[in-house]
């Protein structure tokens, strides 16, 4: 198995305590700068108006199996939470295109290190990507018990 970097993204987050805990709170203007190289698949992008992110969280504890979660003290196996920490540390978020300028994406609601590698994108189709009934029961529970 073999994955290519394609650029880079750029974030005003310089440390990983920087980093909001999810896209729903990234509301800073960011860069997704593609190599040259990958420029040409960059066509037709404006008229996508959301981006699937796909990125190598390069500063991830890959040994890592089990985390509490930033929501309380409760211990969860790294496969239900959407921490960085995972054997393989590939990073996924939704990313509002706000413009193309050649082989740079200026976006909003992007989770991630000034730095990290950029894997892929992939265009945003709420029609298929999103599931209205999709739940994680303890992050849901932890939410209730924060209203409380």
């Amino acid at each position: 198995m073999e994955m290519k970097q394609i650029g880079v993204i750029h974030t005003p987050y310089k440390k990983v305590e920087d980093v909001p805990y999810h896209r729903g709170m990234a509301e800073e203007d960011c860069e997704l700068e593609f190599f040259k190289e990958y420029e040409d698949g960059l066509k037709d992008i404006e008229q996508a108006s959301h981006l699937i992110v796909l990125s190598w969280l390069d500063k991830a504890d890959r040994d890592v199996l089990q985390e509490p979660n930033p929501h309380g003290a409760e211990i969860y196996g790294i496969f239900v939470t959407r921490t960085q920490n995972r054997p393989n540390p590939i990073g996924v978020t939704m990313a509002k295109l706000l413009e193309r300028r050649g082989n740079i994406l200026r976006v909003t609601g992007i989770d991630a290190l000034d730095g990290t590698p950029l894997l892929d994108i992939k265009p945003y189709f709420a029609g298929n990507d999103a599931i209205q009934d999709a739940r994680i029961e303890w992050f849901e529970t932890a939410l209730q018990e924060g209203e409380k």
